[in-house]
């Protein structure tokens, strides 16, 4: 076929003359070439290529000829965004023949892929050649306008040409189904469908051509992916590449077959500069493949990692070193990446990759907008003619409010300014013309009256022009130009925007947007929307966001487009442009979803892609252009596939009236209201008559409804719900926020239960019905009510508070009786200082509330019964070892949560359910399920990681959890934020990395810990070893872990047995332990494990020389968890049993353990842990249990001593040639931090040169062990290019340590690990004053009384009890061997710093050497000191 086509030979002064000639002499009669010049002239002068006629003449020329070639310069594209639309929504086959020379160029023809063109791309010259071809006959059969791209050479080319394609067989063959097919193009033109025609036309040419490719090594790790570049399989190595030249459409299918399995890299190996987005274009559509339907149909198939290697090379510049050394670069990311390929390869490019957006303005007004995809868009399109008028560096661009250089108003005067100074130019530049007398040159007169004619004409008004106007002026004389040289400034025109983000829809009145639209003037406004999808109706203070554009399109005058740039890029520019050359005000909201700031480290591209993919895709946010000056007809145009309802109903009136001509008026927005309310009204009351009807039939009606946080108020109003049904009543129980106040009056009894939260507060889910109950003017005459509420009445002690117990209760009961309700009953309040807690106050209002209403069980009601309740005892001993349903409740897609039983046993595998509480309000107003996800916990004895494992955590920590890791003060990684449909893929890659969750939590022997830096470095592998075979020892022996989470099939749960071999829990039993057990591992003098405060701790004692373990003290009895004001639960220290030699240990671990499994508590589980059965039986009769089940005596206990408990930061010396060095983890919280401190990817680059391992220490920090001697340089240098050496903190934030809290723990009552930090700034001041920096005191702080971080042995602790207010501890010992007590209750911040800075003062002053800060409150009498748990709470 080649052989028959290719007769004439020439050779041609560059491929573009060609190209161009290819189009102009072998194609039929219809095709032409842009421009005067013949085929001859064009090969003989290619640099009138460049010359591009303008846009209304390709228009012309198209509309003239039934097909065409145009040959455009890459520069020229962007320019041409609404002509390529107009020809792909015409169906025209139009080829552009685009030169590429540079990655500037390559760059434009990325920027309009998404025109609807189809993307062709040539890499040699003589597939220039025949893809100009292939491009045609394409264009011809599947009516779709090509780009062909084509590498434009400077020297001569051997070229061949065609005969005429009518006389050729074979291509008429291709065609002959052209006009069959023009008729049902919609069917062909899919992704597939197009790369199949293609296809067929390349073959017409030369068999071995493909609109995609691979080459290169068949069982390639790592592949690339290019636009079009060649590389060879010499240049690749082991490596591959996917090459694709017809980018558009891009048939995933295609690039999903040559991909090979054993891929665990796929690379975007681009070409690209001036890059608006984060990540190139390539590496979108690669992450589009790896995500689609195609790829997951593959069974067992990975999915690789996607990186991203972008600079100004092409890939075909790379030779076979340098791509050599991009690929080992590549092949060390574990994560999503992107890096400049040509700096990895040493290559110099002329085209930087990244502009420095730095100092481009003298106000820093374009700074920060050119810092985001859209403000990089905005200046590659207006350049110099760009002016932001608002103060960009502003953070109310944002979203917070608060200076005025940010708000529309103030950056809308600036332009009216700018206008009305370009207003008066135009009449000094008039008068000038006008005045016969005024001695001007020829040119002046010449340049003025061409500027004066199109001045508002972007393309004539240019800065050149400008330019060539103040130069001429200059060389003038006359006084009379005065007024014209004042105004110069203002000679070019300017693309003026005013941009701003979300926060403006909220007020479109005060924000000035409403004056912008109503101005008349040509102001753009580009508007940020940076909402998560899905989106929430109203703000954080219950205001309602306003539709800005859809505001703009009801005013009727102004431009307004809706635009995504990672949904269609292309689509971004044409409103861009519209929204410039629109003569009037313009309004572009522009979709850039993110959770904690676009400038901040946690702003994630891929996130973005995703969330903007969603919300276009689901009509959420539509991509639409308005412009009102066009034709009915054209006004709209629909970008995307949905839209919205609100702009539907807004088409629809947009046609009706333009249907009666605007004959009548359009309602106003109060009419409206007015009516719907009415309608609403008696909507209820047809409603009410029909329950009345239903009452006569089938029992009265009941509403209950509950607001709770814990559940106990809603297990209260199930309760009367129940015992209602069983009366034959018809009940309907419900969530507060659930229900519409507006409805009360038409219910006939109303039953609430409330809980008391914070300070005097409702529940999260009763805020909006408490507000809207308040703001009520209802009649509830016809209404009977009852109230319950559970509080605490000593949780607020000062006489002062006592208004807070049972708050929200009392309100609801004196504001619905205030509306007329008829009160059933007095109110009914639950109190947990009562014997049973709140039981016995809804005991007796339930007497009460049943007597008042006087109705009767009535046999064989209540049919409706729920699923009886069971103790934690009784769902352990039935979960058949610990399955459940706990697979089927993984496997149900249908909600993001199990339910309370299977919850409960996922604790024993290593999880807990959690949600988002700073979500909760908003989720609920929207009707949606709580944002809930799970933290999983690793069993990790000793705390010790290989780095390949940490890097195993970063992973799934990006890929399934909230991409940050937990050190916790149980030695170990928690992940967080991890979704259940996640939890098994995340659970098997735990696995992978030799690691487990398997009893981390639960009632079951938990991680065991052990001193992470012993001064004796040489014993610390021992005390490791003892705790992994410890916890190997202690793990349960239930097959249920492997099956759930690691078996290919999932396990059927509940009753069926389906291990082959019945399963048994020799040390277990079927109900496990009534609570958790820990153990802990110290050697003095360090107490980093704080080894009193567990179950069971092992203290080891050395011999004299201190170089071995002789045996242990064994400690037992201690544990943080109490409950506030509950005197029966609080803290304890653990107390010593006797001595044992060290090989007695694991025996010791196990008898105490069994001991505790068959005396504690397994009907309360507040009183269930060890600490609490120690003390109800005595430590005589512990010692003689244990013994007798050991079979030997205890030997008497053996002194030691421990002088702190805190972590040895820095660099220490190890075992010989080793090294250790210790960093301070604030919090444990590793994650990329908004301020510009990417800790996360900065230790998982340590991990990748670290050739030691991690240690995780209890006190939530991280050593980098066992660096040898000659390593220390390099990772100290690595250390410090992080800021990871930086020690200089206070000692007093050194030895701080904070739970997680908020917003995921469901306990927390108060801010923990967010907000330690900030409190630690303000008590450094006090420090620092007091000259005390360098002096460590232990500071800790919980959400909650539960103890996560081991609050009640350190010298000052905070404990959550309300939000904002925290219960103040002193006391506790420096070496964590002594309690603290409470000093004051229920503390704010200001009343913190009040109390503390004098003690602080006090101590800097009057401490004895050597004296910690514990030891001094004691000895000056500021705090009593706790001699053990019993009398913690004896102040």
């Amino acid at each position: 076929m080649a052989s028959t086509l290719r007769t004439l030979a020439l050779s041609a002064p560059s491929v573009a003359a060609a190209v161009a000639y290819t189009g102009a002499t072998t194609l039929d009669s219809t095709t032409a070439v842009v421009g005067t010049l013949t085929a001859d002239e064009l090969i003989q002068d290619n640099r009138n290529l460049a010359k591009l006629s303008r846009a209304a003449e390709i228009t012309s020329l198209v509309d003239s000829h039934k097909r065409a070639h145009v040959v455009v310069p890459a520069s020229e594209l962007i320019g041409l965004i609404p002509v390529l639309r107009e020809l792909a929504q015409n169906k025209r086959s139009v080829v552009l023949h685009v030169p590429i020379s540079s990655a500037d160029d390559v760059t434009d023809v990325l920027a309009v892929r998404d025109s609807g063109c189809a993307v062709l791309r040539s890499a040699t010259a003589q597939q220039a050649v025949d893809f100009s071809l292939v491009a045609a006959l394409s264009a011809q059969k599947l009516g779709v306008p090509f780009i062909h791209c084509f590498a434009n050479g400077t020297g001569p080319v051997d070229v061949q040409a065609y005969e005429p394609i009518a006389d050729n067989a074979d291509i008429a063959a291709f065609l002959k189904d052209e006009k069959e097919t023009e008729g049902d193009v919609q069917e062909v033109s899919v992704a597939d469908a197009a790369y199949a025609v293609v296809a067929q036309a390349m073959a017409l040419f030369d068999k071995s051509y493909s609109p995609v490719t691979y080459v290169g090594a068949a069982d390639a790790t790592l592949v690339y992916a290019t636009f079009g570049s060649e590389l060879s399989a010499e240049a690749l190595g082991a490596a591959g590449a996917v090459q694709i030249s017809l980018y558009r459409p891009l048939s995933v299918q295609a690039v999903v077959a040559v991909v090979p399995q054993s891929a665990t890299r796929l690379v975007a190996l681009e070409q690209v500069v001036r890059q608006p987005t984060a990540w190139g274009p390539l590496l979108f559509d690669l992450a589009t493949v790896l995500h689609s339907r195609e790829w997951e149909a593959q069974e067992d198939r990975a999915r690789p990692i996607i990186l991203d290697a972008v600079s100004a090379a092409s890939p075909a510049e790379f030779s076979a070193a340098q791509l050599a050394q991009v690929t080992t670069h590549a092949m060390e990311l574990d994560s999503p990446a992107h890096f400049d390929s040509a700096a990895i390869a040493g290559i110099a490019t002329s085209s930087a990759l990244a502009e420095d957006v730095a100092g481009l303005s003298v106000e820093e007004q374009k700074k920060r907008v050119e810092s985001i995809p859209y403000g990089q868009l905005l200046r590659d399109l207006f350049k110099q003619r760009l002016h932001v008028a608002n103060a960009a560096e502003s953070r109310s661009i944002w979203g917070d409010s608060g200076q005025v250089g940010s708000t529309p108003e103030f950056g809308f005067g600036q332009l009216t300014a700018a206008e009305r100074e370009r207003t008066r130019l135009a009449q000094a530049v008039t008068d000038v013309l006008r005045d016969v007398s005024i001695p001007l040159s020829k040119a002046l007169h010449t340049a003025l009256n061409q500027w004066l004619g199109s001045k508002d004409d972007a393309a004539v008004a240019t800065h050149a022009l400008a330019d060539e106007i103040n130069a001429l002026l200059d060389a003038e004389t006359a006084p009379a130009l005065g007024a014209v040289r004042q105004l110069r400034a203002h000679f070019a025109r300017q693309s003026s925007w005013l941009v701003g983000a979300d926060e403006w829809a909220y007020d479109l009145g005060s924000s000035g947007v409403h004056h912008v639209i109503a101005s008349g003037l040509n102001v753009n406004m580009l508007v940020l929307d940076t909402a998560q999808y899905p989106f929430a109706a109203t703000d954080k203070n219950g205001t309602r966001k306003k539709d800005v554009g859809l505001y703009a399109m009801n005013y009727g005058t102004a431009y307004v487009a809706s635009v995504a740039v990672y949904a269609s890029y292309t689509q971004v520019l044409q409103a861009l442009a519209e929204a410039d050359a629109f003569p009037g005000p313009s309004v572009v909201v522009a979709y850039l979803p993110h959770a904690g700031g676009v400038f901040g480290g946690n702003y994630s591209p891929i996130e973005v892609l995703q969330q903007s993919k969603l919300a276009v895709d689901s009509g959420a946010w539509p991509l639409y252009r308005w412009d009102p000056t066009k034709a009915d007809s054209a006004r709209f145009q629909l970008d995307s596939e949905r839209l919205r309802r609100s702009l539907e109903d807004f088409l629809q009136r947009e046609n009706v009236l333009a249907a009666i001509g605007h004959a009548e008026p359009k309602l106003s927005g109060v009419g409206a209201s007015v009516e719907g309310k009415t309608g609403a009204r008696l909507a209820r009351k047809a409603r009410g008559d029909v329950d009345t009807l239903l009452g006569g039939l089938g029992g009265p009606p009941l509403l209950v409804l509950f607001a709770s946080d814990n559940g106990n108020a809603e297990e209260t109003a199930r309760r009367v719900a129940r015992q209602g049904r069983r009366r034959g009543l018809d009940v309907r129980c419900m969530g507060m926020d659930e229900f519409d106040v507006e409805e009360l009056p038409f219910e006939k009894t109303v039953v609430v239960s409330v809980s008391t939260a914070g300070q005097g507060e409702i529940p999260t889910n009763g805020r909006e019905f408490l507000k809207a109950l308040q703001a009520a003017s209802i009649n509830l005459n016809a209404t009977q009510f009852a109230v319950f509420g559970l509080g605490d009445s000593h949780y607020w002690p000062r006489a002062e508070d006592a208004i807070f117990y049972n708050k929200p209760a009392r309100d609801i009961d004196r504001k619905l009786s205030e509306l007329g309700g008829a009160r059933l009953i007095d109110v009914g309040l639950g109190d947990d200082q009562d014997a049973d807690g709140w039981e016995t106050g809804f005991a007796d209002f339930e007497q009460r509330l049943w007597a008042a209403l006087n109705i009767d069980v009535v046999a064989g009601a209540g049919v409706e019964e729920e699923a009886p309740s069971r103790t934690d005892e009784e769902n352990k001993v039935i979960s058949n070892f610990l399955r459940g349903s706990i697979s089927q409740a993984i496997a149900d897609t249908s909600c993001g949560y199990v339910d309370e039983w299977d919850g409960k046993l996922l604790k024993f595998h290593g999880t807990y359910m959690q949600d988002d509480r700073d979500l909760r309000a908003e989720r609920m107003s929207r009707g949606e399920e709580k944002a809930f996800s799970f933290m999983i916990r690793v069993r990790l004895p000793g705390g010790v990681a290989t780095p390949a494992q940490w890097l195993a955590m970063d992973k799934l920590a990006d890929e399934y959890g909230n991409q940050t890791m937990k050190i916790t003060t149980r030695q170990t990684f928690q992940l967080h934020g991890v979704l259940k449909r996640d939890l098994r893929e995340t659970m098997r890659g735990i696995n992978r990395a030799l690691m487990d969750t398997i009893a981390a939590c639960g009632d079951v022997n938990r991680n065991v810990v052990a001193s992470a830096n012993p001064l004796q470095a040489h014993l610390q592998p021992e005390v490791v070893q003892l705790a992994t075979d410890i916890s190997r020892h202690l793990l349960p022996s239930t097959s249920a872990y492997h099956e759930i989470w690691l078996d290919d099939k999932l396990v059927a749960g509940a009753a069926e047995q389906t291990s082959p071999v019945a399963d048994y829990e020799p040390l277990y039993g079927p109900a496990y332990l009534p609570r958790k057990y820990k153990i802990a591992i110290a050697i003095p003098p360090e107490n980093d494990v704080d080894v009193v405060a567990y179950d069971l701790g092992f203290i080891a004692i050395l011999d004299d020389e201190q170089q071995n373990i002789l045996g242990y003290n064994v400690m037992i009895g201690g544990g943080m968890g109490m409950t506030h004001n509950n005197r029966k639960t609080y803290p304890r220290l653990a107390t010593c049993l006797g001595y044992v030699p060290k090989d007695k240990a694991i025996a010791v671990s196990e008898k105490v353990m069994l001991v505790q499994r068959d005396h504690g508590d397994r009907t309360n589980r507040k009183h269930a842990r060890l600490k609490y059965t120690v003390d109800d039986y005595g430590m005589d009769w512990w010692r003689q249990q244990v013994e007798q089940r050991l079979g030997f005596a205890f030997e008497p206990e053996r002194p030691y001593a421990f002088t702190h408990n805190g972590d040895r930061y820095g660099w220490v010396k190890s075992t010989p040639g080793l090294n250790n060095f210790t960093m301070f983890v604030q919090n444990g919280r590793v994650a990329n931090f908004p301020d510009g401190k990417p800790l996360k990817a900065a230790l998982a680059e340590l991990a990748r040169v670290h050739t030691g391992n991690f240690r995780l220490t209890c006190n939530a920090h991280l050593i980098v062990a066992d660096v040898k001697d000659e390593d220390v340089p390099a990772i100290s240098a690595l250390l410090a290019r992080h800021g990871l050496d930086n020690l200089d903190y206070s000692a007093l934030r050194l030895h701080s340590m904070a739970c997680a809290a908020l917003p995921t723990c469901g306990l927390a009552m108060a801010e923990s690990e967010r907000y330690l930090p900030r409190l630690i700034d303000l008590l450094d001041k006090i420090i620092d004053e007091a000259g005390l920096r360098q002096n460590a005191i232990v500071i800790r702080m919980t959400g909650c009384p539960n103890g996560c971080a081991r609050p009640y042995n350190a010298e000052i602790a905070f404990v959550g009890k309300a939000p904002g207010a925290y219960n103040l501890y002193l006391g506790g010992s420096h070496s964590g061997e002594r309690l603290n007590k409470i000093y004051r209750e229920t503390v704010t911040e200001e009343q913190i710093l009040e109390v503390l800075a004098p003690i602080i003062k006090q101590y800097a002053v009057e401490r004895n050497e050597d004296e910690h800060f514990g030891d001094f409150v004691i000895r000056k009498g500021i705090i009593k000191e706790t001699r053990e748990g019993k009398d913690f709470h004896e102040v």
